[in-house]
């Protein structure tokens, strides 16, 4: 079987989107709507691939394809907690700079 060589994380993204749009469209047959094709990038990024060697193609595009959902919408509400926490930070360091 041939081997596949990326350049760069984004030549390996493009080639995983087919796998990745597969993936949204079973999420939004499921309601949900708000998790789109670079969550599910950075989620797996991050969680399943960084750390792995000799990592297959195929191997990618089963974890993309067999992430529970409900997986999925944990780390989407993790991430929107954080940047809520972060915002309101970043407000009050705002409002005592106009003081």
């Amino acid at each position: 079987m041939d081997s596949f060589k990326f350049n760069n994380l984004e030549e390996l993204y493009q080639k995983l989107t087919p796998a990745l749009n597969s993936k949204v469209i079973e999420l939004k047959r499921n309601n949900i709507n708000y998790i789109n094709e670079d969550d599910i990038w950075r989620y797996l990024h991050k969680n399943y691939w960084q750390n792995s060697q000799k990592l297959t193609l195929g191997e990618m595009v089963n974890d993309i394809l067999s992430t529970p959902n409900s997986i999925l919408e944990d780390y989407m509400v993790k991430i929107l907690q954080n940047r809520i926490k972060k915002n309101k930070v970043n407000n009050k360091k705002n409002r005592e700079n106009l003081l």
